[in-house]
């Protein structure tokens, strides 16, 4: 047999009643912009200044690289990664960055034994003239 809950014993009905979720409120209660009113303007961001690029810290591998390249006869991808333990990508995109950010004039040639030299700025007279690509 059941129990009835009944109106009699409150203590017992308010154990037994159901837990239920309260109701949400309705969200049309935040204000709203009017039909056809004119929309404020956006502020432009300002830009931030740029960082003057300073020179990297004695002794790290990009003033390895930077050192190489400063030499005469400039250095082959196989030095400059000997040197620093990057791999290939990883020195073309700093000398890609150094480029940009340094604005230096860095060359890029094949030389006679068909190996990628990159150097600083001047003339190409180590090379043999095979492909050559001033990048700057």
């Amino acid at each position: 047999m059941t129990k009835v809950v009944t109106a009699e014993n409150p203590a017992t009905a308010a154990a037994h009643a159901r837990k239920v979720a309260p109701k949400k409120a309705s969200l049309k209660k935040c204000a709203t912009q009017k039909k056809g009113a004119a929309k404020a303007k956006k502020t432009a961001k300002s830009a931030k200044p740029k960082k003057a690029a300073t020179a990297p810290r004695p002794g790290s591998k990009g003033a390895k690289i930077l050192a190489l390249i400063r030499r005469p006869s400039g250095a082959t991808m196989a030095a400059i990664i000997k040197a620093t333990g990057w791999q290939a990508h990883s020195v073309r995109g700093f000398l890609s960055i150094a480029r940009s950010n340094h604005e230096l004039k860095i060359e890029s040639f094949l030389n006679e034994k068909n190996e990628r030299v990159y150097r600083l700025g001047g003339s190409r007279s180590a090379g043999n003239g095979k492909t050559p690509s001033a990048a700057g």
